[in-house]
Protein backbone atom coordinates (compact mmCIF):
# COMPACT_ATOMS: atom_id res chain seq x y z
CA UNK A 1 0.00 0.00 0.00
CA UNK A 2 1.13 3.57 -0.56
CA UNK A 3 1.61 6.19 2.12
CA UNK A 4 -2.01 7.32 1.82
CA UNK A 5 -3.67 9.33 4.56
CA UNK A 6 -5.71 6.42 5.93
CA UNK A 7 -2.69 4.14 6.24
CA UNK A 8 -0.53 6.78 7.87
CA UNK A 9 -3.33 7.75 10.26
CA UNK A 10 -3.77 4.15 11.37
CA UNK A 11 -0.04 3.60 11.88
CA UNK A 12 0.35 6.94 13.63
CA UNK A 13 -2.39 6.02 16.09
CA UNK A 14 -0.58 2.80 16.97
CA UNK A 15 2.72 4.64 17.42
CA UNK A 16 1.06 7.25 19.62
CA UNK A 17 -0.64 4.60 21.78
CA UNK A 18 2.39 2.30 22.10
CA UNK A 19 4.43 2.01 25.27
CA UNK A 20 7.60 1.20 23.32
CA UNK A 21 8.50 1.86 19.69
CA UNK A 22 11.68 0.68 17.96
CA UNK A 23 12.91 1.61 14.48
CA UNK A 24 15.45 -0.14 12.28
CA UNK A 25 16.99 1.87 9.44
CA UNK A 26 18.98 0.82 6.41
CA UNK A 27 20.76 2.40 3.46
CA UNK A 28 17.51 3.65 1.94
CA UNK A 29 17.38 6.32 4.64
CA UNK A 30 20.81 7.68 3.66
CA UNK A 31 20.53 7.53 -0.13
CA UNK A 32 18.41 10.73 -0.27
CA UNK A 33 21.33 12.50 1.45
CA UNK A 34 23.56 11.63 -1.50
CA UNK A 35 25.23 8.53 -0.09
CA UNK A 36 25.33 5.75 -2.70
CA UNK A 37 23.42 2.53 -2.04
CA UNK A 38 25.59 -0.48 -1.34
CA UNK A 39 23.61 -2.99 -3.39
CA UNK A 40 21.28 -3.03 -6.35
CA UNK A 41 21.65 -2.21 -10.00
CA UNK A 42 23.01 0.90 -11.66
CA UNK A 43 20.37 3.33 -12.88
CA UNK A 44 20.24 6.19 -15.34
CA UNK A 45 18.85 8.69 -12.84
CA UNK A 46 20.71 10.90 -10.39
CA UNK A 47 21.26 8.09 -7.86
CA UNK A 48 24.97 7.16 -7.62
CA UNK A 49 25.99 3.66 -8.70
CA UNK A 50 25.86 1.02 -5.94
CA UNK A 51 29.10 0.93 -3.95
CA UNK A 52 29.77 -2.75 -4.60
CA UNK A 53 29.59 -2.08 -8.34
CA UNK A 54 32.65 0.18 -8.08
CA UNK A 55 34.61 -1.31 -5.16
CA UNK A 56 35.73 -4.85 -4.32
CA UNK A 57 34.41 -6.11 -0.98
CA UNK A 58 37.55 -8.23 -0.57
CA UNK A 59 39.57 -5.03 -0.18
CA UNK A 60 37.75 -4.39 3.10
CA UNK A 61 37.90 -7.87 4.59
CA UNK A 62 39.49 -8.43 7.97
CA UNK A 63 42.11 -10.64 6.31
CA UNK A 64 43.13 -7.75 4.06
CA UNK A 65 43.52 -5.41 7.02
CA UNK A 66 45.72 -7.94 8.84
CA UNK A 67 47.87 -8.79 5.81
CA UNK A 68 48.20 -5.34 4.21
CA UNK A 69 47.10 -2.50 6.47
CA UNK A 70 48.77 0.12 4.26
CA UNK A 71 46.92 -1.10 1.17
CA UNK A 72 43.72 -1.39 3.18
CA UNK A 73 43.91 2.29 4.16
CA UNK A 74 44.71 3.35 0.61
CA UNK A 75 41.62 1.58 -0.68
CA UNK A 76 39.56 2.76 2.28
CA UNK A 77 40.40 6.36 1.44
CA UNK A 78 39.06 5.87 -2.09
CA UNK A 79 36.01 4.14 -0.61
CA UNK A 80 35.42 7.06 1.74
CA UNK A 81 35.59 9.51 -1.15
CA UNK A 82 32.94 7.48 -2.97
CA UNK A 83 30.61 7.62 0.01
CA UNK A 84 31.31 11.08 1.39
CA UNK A 85 33.10 12.88 -1.44
CA UNK A 86 30.14 15.24 -1.67
CA UNK A 87 28.78 17.11 1.33
CA UNK A 88 26.17 14.96 3.04
CA UNK A 89 23.67 16.11 5.62
CA UNK A 90 20.68 14.54 7.39
CA UNK A 91 17.53 14.50 5.31
CA UNK A 92 13.85 14.69 6.19
CA UNK A 93 13.73 11.01 7.18
CA UNK A 94 16.59 11.40 9.70
CA UNK A 95 14.95 14.52 11.09
CA UNK A 96 11.55 12.85 11.39
CA UNK A 97 12.98 9.98 13.43
CA UNK A 98 14.81 12.45 15.68
CA UNK A 99 11.53 14.32 16.18
CA UNK A 100 9.70 11.11 17.11
CA UNK A 101 12.35 10.43 19.75
CA UNK A 102 12.29 13.97 21.14
CA UNK A 103 8.50 13.76 21.53
CA UNK A 104 8.73 10.45 23.36
CA UNK A 105 7.26 8.38 20.53
CA UNK A 106 10.43 6.46 19.62
CA UNK A 107 12.39 4.62 22.29
CA UNK A 108 15.29 3.20 20.31
CA UNK A 109 16.70 3.61 16.82
CA UNK A 110 18.73 0.68 15.50
CA UNK A 111 20.69 1.42 12.34
CA UNK A 112 22.65 -0.60 9.82
CA UNK A 113 24.22 2.62 8.55
CA UNK A 114 27.68 3.84 9.56
CA UNK A 115 27.44 7.43 8.30
CA UNK A 116 26.50 9.06 11.62
CA UNK A 117 23.62 11.03 10.08
CA UNK A 118 21.12 9.93 12.73
CA UNK A 119 23.28 11.46 15.46
CA UNK A 120 23.80 14.56 13.32
CA UNK A 121 20.02 14.91 13.04
CA UNK A 122 19.66 14.82 16.82
CA UNK A 123 18.82 11.19 17.57
CA UNK A 124 20.34 10.26 20.93
CA UNK A 125 19.19 6.69 21.58
CA UNK A 126 20.93 4.94 18.68
CA UNK A 127 22.37 1.44 18.37
CA UNK A 128 24.92 1.35 15.52
CA UNK A 129 24.95 -2.31 14.53
CA UNK A 130 27.86 -1.87 12.12
CA UNK A 131 29.75 0.84 13.98
CA UNK A 132 30.40 4.39 12.82
CA UNK A 133 32.70 5.88 10.20
CA UNK A 134 32.89 8.98 12.40
CA UNK A 135 35.31 7.11 14.66
CA UNK A 136 38.52 5.09 14.37
CA UNK A 137 39.70 2.53 16.89
CA UNK A 138 43.10 1.11 17.78
CA UNK A 139 43.27 -2.56 16.90
CA UNK A 140 45.54 -3.16 19.90
CA UNK A 141 44.41 -1.05 22.85
CA UNK A 142 40.81 -0.46 21.75
CA UNK A 143 40.89 3.31 22.24
CA UNK A 144 38.53 5.22 19.95
CA UNK A 145 38.91 8.75 18.61
CA UNK A 146 37.26 11.04 16.03
CA UNK A 147 38.02 9.94 12.50
CA UNK A 148 38.51 13.37 10.90
CA UNK A 149 42.09 14.07 12.03
CA UNK A 150 43.14 10.50 11.23
CA UNK A 151 41.80 10.78 7.68
CA UNK A 152 43.93 13.90 7.24
CA UNK A 153 46.97 11.89 8.29
CA UNK A 154 46.05 9.19 5.78
CA UNK A 155 45.67 11.77 3.00
CA UNK A 156 49.11 13.10 3.95
CA UNK A 157 50.59 9.63 3.41
CA UNK A 158 50.54 7.95 6.85
CA UNK A 159 49.39 4.48 5.84
CA UNK A 160 48.57 2.81 8.06
CA UNK A 161 47.94 5.42 10.75
CA UNK A 162 48.98 4.31 14.21
CA UNK A 163 47.88 4.88 17.78
CA UNK A 164 50.00 6.41 20.54
CA UNK A 165 50.46 2.85 21.82
CA UNK A 166 51.94 1.77 18.49
CA UNK A 167 48.93 -0.23 17.38
CA UNK A 168 47.37 0.15 13.96
CA UNK A 169 44.22 2.25 13.74
CA UNK A 170 41.18 1.08 11.80
CA UNK A 171 37.75 2.50 11.03
CA UNK A 172 35.39 1.74 13.90
CA UNK A 173 33.09 -0.28 11.65
CA UNK A 174 32.41 -3.98 11.17
CA UNK A 175 34.65 -5.32 8.42
CA UNK A 176 33.80 -8.23 6.17
CA UNK A 177 34.74 -11.41 8.03
CA UNK A 178 33.78 -9.95 11.41
CA UNK A 179 30.60 -10.45 13.43
CA UNK A 180 28.44 -7.70 14.82
CA UNK A 181 29.36 -6.46 18.31
CA UNK A 182 27.54 -8.69 20.78
CA UNK A 183 26.40 -5.84 23.02
CA UNK A 184 24.85 -3.89 20.12
CA UNK A 185 22.94 -6.80 18.64
CA UNK A 186 21.89 -8.13 22.05
CA UNK A 187 20.37 -4.76 22.93
CA UNK A 188 18.64 -4.55 19.55
CA UNK A 189 17.13 -8.03 20.01
CA UNK A 190 16.02 -7.29 23.56
CA UNK A 191 14.27 -4.09 22.53
CA UNK A 192 12.69 -5.76 19.49
CA UNK A 193 11.13 -8.33 21.83
CA UNK A 194 9.88 -5.61 24.22
CA UNK A 195 8.38 -3.16 21.76
CA UNK A 196 4.75 -2.68 20.80
CA UNK A 197 5.51 -1.20 17.36
CA UNK A 198 8.53 -1.97 15.17
CA UNK A 199 9.30 0.30 12.20
CA UNK A 200 11.61 -1.14 9.51
CA UNK A 201 12.60 1.88 7.44
CA UNK A 202 14.63 2.08 4.23
CA UNK A 203 16.08 -1.40 4.55
CA UNK A 204 15.97 -4.25 2.05
CA UNK A 205 15.88 -6.61 5.07
CA UNK A 206 18.14 -9.07 3.27
CA UNK A 207 21.31 -8.75 5.37
CA UNK A 208 21.45 -10.98 8.42
CA UNK A 209 21.37 -10.77 11.35
CA UNK A 210 19.76 -7.30 11.23
CA UNK A 211 17.03 -8.68 8.96
CA UNK A 212 15.93 -10.97 11.82
CA UNK A 213 14.89 -8.08 14.07
CA UNK A 214 11.49 -7.38 12.43
CA UNK A 215 10.68 -11.08 12.68
CA UNK A 216 11.66 -11.13 16.36
CA UNK A 217 9.36 -8.17 17.01
CA UNK A 218 6.44 -9.65 15.06
CA UNK A 219 6.77 -13.04 16.72
CA UNK A 220 6.45 -11.44 20.16
CA UNK A 221 3.30 -9.55 19.19
CA UNK A 222 4.52 -6.18 18.01
CA UNK A 223 2.85 -4.29 15.19
CA UNK A 224 5.27 -4.44 12.25
CA UNK A 225 5.48 -1.62 9.73
CA UNK A 226 7.80 -1.79 6.71
CA UNK A 227 8.42 1.57 5.05
CA UNK A 228 10.49 1.14 1.89
CA UNK A 229 10.33 1.89 -1.80
CA UNK A 230 10.55 -1.79 -2.74
CA UNK A 231 9.13 -5.03 -1.40
CA UNK A 232 11.17 -6.82 1.28
CA UNK A 233 11.16 -10.40 2.62
CA UNK A 234 9.11 -9.09 5.56
CA UNK A 235 6.54 -7.19 3.51
CA UNK A 236 4.06 -10.06 3.30
CA UNK A 237 3.85 -10.46 7.07
CA UNK A 238 3.91 -6.76 7.91
CA UNK A 239 0.82 -5.16 9.40
CA UNK A 240 1.68 -2.06 7.38
CA UNK A 241 3.65 -2.41 4.12
CA UNK A 242 4.21 1.16 3.01
CA UNK A 243 5.88 1.47 -0.41
CA UNK A 244 6.99 5.07 -0.39
CA UNK A 245 9.94 7.43 -0.29
CA UNK A 246 11.04 7.54 3.34
CA UNK A 247 11.67 11.29 3.13
CA UNK A 248 7.96 11.74 2.40
CA UNK A 249 6.43 8.94 4.49
CA UNK A 250 8.22 9.61 7.78
CA UNK A 251 7.49 13.35 8.01
CA UNK A 252 3.88 12.53 7.20
CA UNK A 253 3.86 9.97 10.01
CA UNK A 254 5.35 12.44 12.48
CA UNK A 255 2.80 15.08 11.57
CA UNK A 256 -0.05 12.62 12.07
CA UNK A 257 1.27 11.22 15.36
CA UNK A 258 0.65 14.64 16.92
CA UNK A 259 -3.09 13.95 16.68
CA UNK A 260 -3.25 11.93 19.89
CA UNK A 261 -7.01 11.57 19.78
CA UNK A 262 -7.17 9.49 16.62
CA UNK A 263 -8.16 5.83 16.95
CA UNK A 264 -6.50 3.07 14.91
CA UNK A 265 -8.40 2.35 11.72
CA UNK A 266 -9.17 -1.13 10.45
CA UNK A 267 -6.23 -2.54 8.52
CA UNK A 268 -6.63 -3.42 4.91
Amino acid sequence: MDADDETVRALAAEVAAADRVVALTGAGVSVPSGIPPFRGESTDDDTPDPVWETHDRADFHRRRFDADPAGFWTDRLAFRETLYGREVEPNAAHEALATLESRGDLDLLVTQNVDGLHAAAGSASVVELHGSSARVVCDDCGRTRPAGPVWERVRDGERPPTCDCGGVLRPDVVLFGEGLPDDAFDRAQTEARRCDVFLAVGSSLTVRPASLLPEVAAETGATLAVINLDSTPCSARADYDVRADVTAALPKLVETVTDRGVEPDSRE
